[in-house]
């Protein structure tokens, strides 16, 4: 996940622990059955298009700020559904208009999303699943596994509360009013839930949704090449990230242990195909992490393994996470990789280690916060209920 910037004030606001819910949230009815709610009260199927575009377009978050519905319709649909499924659990911004959220599903998981702004550009970063099952040795967010897949009206979800966090009337020109970029490279392998985030992103790129291009979304990826192949075939301009974050398939195996059943080869090969059907560049993620990933014959071996492909390659120095033997790379090793990489022709820059005294690598804060909620949840079992006298 793309971290927050690193050394400003933030605001850290944090809500109690909700119970589970049972109301689904309105973005994830089916427009059939809401249109068959809808017929059951005698109201038009136009009210599907005007109810979506409420929370899509004009930012309600409440059924009651609907103006444009029938009054007794509004308290119907507050009885029936919630505007989100979702609860804000905590909430952390830098005075950079940067915003983390950790956000608490109607089953209690909880997900994290960020909201990046800068030169005019506000990009979401969204996760895709409550926690991850590619297991990769230096993300907090696989530690416990995989829960379950988003579904797409919880990833849009997301998206809504991140674009409802832009300023609408902003006039810097250092803030965009809306979104403008997408990339999924929150908690979760976004190939892996394949099909509810391509629902999601037609909702996004949709002239009455959300109105982002696609060109304008990234997908990240461990590498998973029949999904690959298909994401290619949707036509779709995404732009496809690969998190490659080593050179050999040995090493990439002791760093991401789901390539044991892939191997480099076929993922280079899906990557390839996705380039020559779609015509955009593959980018290639590749976290440094200090003493494994980092030596000068790394960087070589890396060099020959994209060299003769249109492929740019973002080096991300890795961010402490407690309780994982990692280490940050020195900045010479990091250089060697530069030089290496450019002078082989490929495309590469580092990305930026931003918001590490704010649990920014990706599982960190929900992982306090779940830890937190834990211990919440223990002391009140704990402490003897009062009695009256």
């Amino acid at each position: 996940m793309t971290a927050m910037s690193a050394t400003l004030p933030l605001i850290d606001s944090t809500s109690a622990a909700a119970p589970a819910r049972t109301k689904r949230g309105i973005l994830d009815v089916p427009t059939a059955e809401l249109r068959a709610w809808l017929a059951e009260r005698g109201q038009a199927p136009m009210r599907v298009n005007q109810i979506r575009r409420q929370v899509l377009a004009n930012r309600a978050v409440t059924f009651e700020e609907m103006s444009d519905l029938p009054k007794p319709l509004r308290a119907d649909l507050a009885d029936s559904f919630d505007v989100f499924s979702t609860r804000v659990e905590r909430h952390l911004s830098a005075s950079d208009d940067t915003h983390k959220l950790v956000l608490r599903l109607a089953d209690g998981g909880m997900i994290e999303s960020v909201l990046i702004q800068d030169e005019g550009r506000a990009t979401a970063c969204v996760s895709t699943q409550i926690g991850c099952g590619m297991g990769c040795v230096f993300c907090a967010s696989g530690l416990n596994g995989v829960v379950r897949n988003l579904t797409a009206g919880e990833i849009v979800e997301q998206l809504v509360r991140l674009r409802n966090l832009t300023d609408p009337n902003s006039t810097n020109p250092d803030r965009a009013s809306r979104l403008t970029h997408i990339v999924v490279m929150g908690m979760g392998e976004p190939l892996a839930n394949l099909d509810n985030l391509l629902e999601a992103l037609a909702v996004a790129g949709d002239k009455n949704g959300l109105g982002i291009g696609a060109r304008h979304i990234t997908i990240s990826t461990v590498g998973l090449p029949a999904k690959m192949h298909k994401l290619a075939e949707t036509g779709k301009q995404y732009h496809l990230a690969v998190s490659l974050h080593a050179p050999t398939d040995e090493l990439r195996t002791r760093i991401v242990p789901t390539n044991d059943k892939t191997g480099l080869d076929a993922i280079l090969a899906a990557a390839d195909a996705f380039f020559e059907k779609t015509g955009r560049q593959v980018t290639y993620e590749y976290v440094v992490l200090g003493g494994l990933n980092d030596h000068p014959g790394h960087a070589k071996q890396l060099a020959g393994l994209l060299a003769g492909r249109k492929a740019h390659v973002n080096l991300i120095p890795w961010n402490d996470v407690d309780g994982l033997p990692y280490r940050r790379p020195q900045d010479g090793d990091i250089q060697t990789l530069i030089d290496t990489l450019r002078r082989a022709g490929i495309s590469v820059k580092v990305r930026k280690r931003k918001g590490s005294e704010i649990d920014a690598a990706c599982g960190q804060l929900r992982r306090r916060a779940e830890t937190e909620t834990n211990h919440r949840d223990t002391e009140a079992q704990r402490r003897p209920e009062k009695t009256s006298s």
